[in-house]
């Protein structure tokens, strides 16, 4: 596996120090062969292989200064080679961390639309795995910097409580945020800033004690998220309905399914507005199928029957492959007109629609 420059720094480091460290052994031990007290050679090891001086003493031998000068040729090399490659990993460490938190805030200041992920524990890996496994863009605002070493996804570090620290994550330009800290406290604060910061925010909010759900509502959070209640429901269905859970845990976090579900807004102006659900032929004309209809006001109109008419900002859940929902939404955002739609009664019943 190829490394990087930080890898054969700290490798290059590592074989100067031991070589260092041989040097200073073997000079040592000669010295104390040529009768010198151990400490003393140790010594007198290392004030030569410095060049601060050498103990005339000891070298009035022939072979004292024999040694010595073996010593001080393999020796001062050495050393000068190990503070030289020390220097260097220091020195590019630090460049390499500069210009590294240079390049993530370019990175981040070029975001727009993205998710403001606060938090990197358990669930705010989740959620960075999960939008990164749709292609969202996103930046990760965690406080401790032992636990932002391991982020593999666009990051700051910083309080995120702390407004300076959500406008450099772009809170004016995010379109949600996931306030996901460890505490009820700190989430309830970053709910807070990041609704006064920018009021267009979609802000999905994490509880943990009993009674916080109210107040992260009331502080500005559009969803409110307990993963220990979520996690414990779950566990229930999977007693009571084990292939329906499985079923929607697989297309709704499987991305190697061919068959996911997905939201489908339908905007105003697009070719479906004012038809109704059977006059629109999503199912023949798509292959997707409209499993439920969210209305502008919140409601949801389970399995809506053909009749249902597609109006301006409802919402479409339906199921379908990547194609077919791909599909989907580029017959929504068409301007294609009713008579078109209309022209294509003929291809299903309605209530195959």
């Amino acid at each position: 596996m190829p490394q990087g420059p930080e890898h054969r720094g700290l490798r290059h480091a590592r074989i100067a120090l031991i070589a260092l460290a041989l040097v200073v052994l073997g000079g040592s031990f000669g010295y104390w062969a040529l009768g010198d007290h151990p400490l003393d050679a140790v010594y007198d090891t290392v004030t030569t292989i410095t060049t601060v001086g050498t103990n005339q003493a000891l070298v009035a031998s022939t072979g004292a200064r024999v040694f010595t000068i073996f010593l001080v040729l393999a020796g001062v090399g050495t050393a000068l080679y190990a503070l030289g490659v020390l220097i260097e990993v220091f020195v590019e460490g630090q460049l390499a961390a500069m210009f590294g938190r240079r390049r993530m805030e370019r990175r981040v200041a070029a975001m727009s639309s993205h998710v403001i992920v606060c938090g990197w524990g358990r669930v705010g890996r989740v959620v960075a795995n999960q939008l990164e496994g749709r292609g969202e863009d996103f930046v990760v605002v965690e406080v401790d910097p032992d636990r932002l070493e391991d982020v593999p996804y666009p990051s700051l570090l910083g309080d995120a409580t702390d407004d300076a620290v959500l406008r450099q994550a772009g809170i004016d330009r995010a379109r949600a945020m996931v306030a996901a800290t460890s505490s009820d406290a700190a989430n309830l604060y970053v709910t807070l800033s990041g609704r006064s910061l920018n009021p267009e925010l979609f802000i999905v909010s994490r509880a943990r004690g009993a009674g916080v759900e109210e107040k992260l509502f009331r502080a500005g959070a559009d969803r409110v998220i307990n993963p220990q209640a979520i996690g414990g429901a779950r566990m229930a269905a999977m007693l009571v309905q084990p292939h329906v859970s499985e079923f929607l845990d697989v297309v709704t976090r499987e991305a190697s399914l061919e068959f996911r579900l997905e939201e489908v807004p339908v905007p105003g102006g697009s070719a479906l507005t004012g038809l109704s659900l059977g006059d629109s032929h999503i199912r023949a004309r798509t292959g997707a199928l409209v499993l439920a209809i969210r209305e502008p006001e919140g409601s949801f109109n389970t399995n809506p029957p053909p009749e249902t008419v597609l109006t301006a900002d409802q919402v479409l859940i339906v199921i379908g492959t990547e194609v077919q929902l791909a599909e989907l939404g580029q017959l929504i955002r068409s301007g294609q007109s009713s008579k078109a739609a209309k022209a294509a009664g003929g291809l299903v019943p309605k209530n195959q629609s």
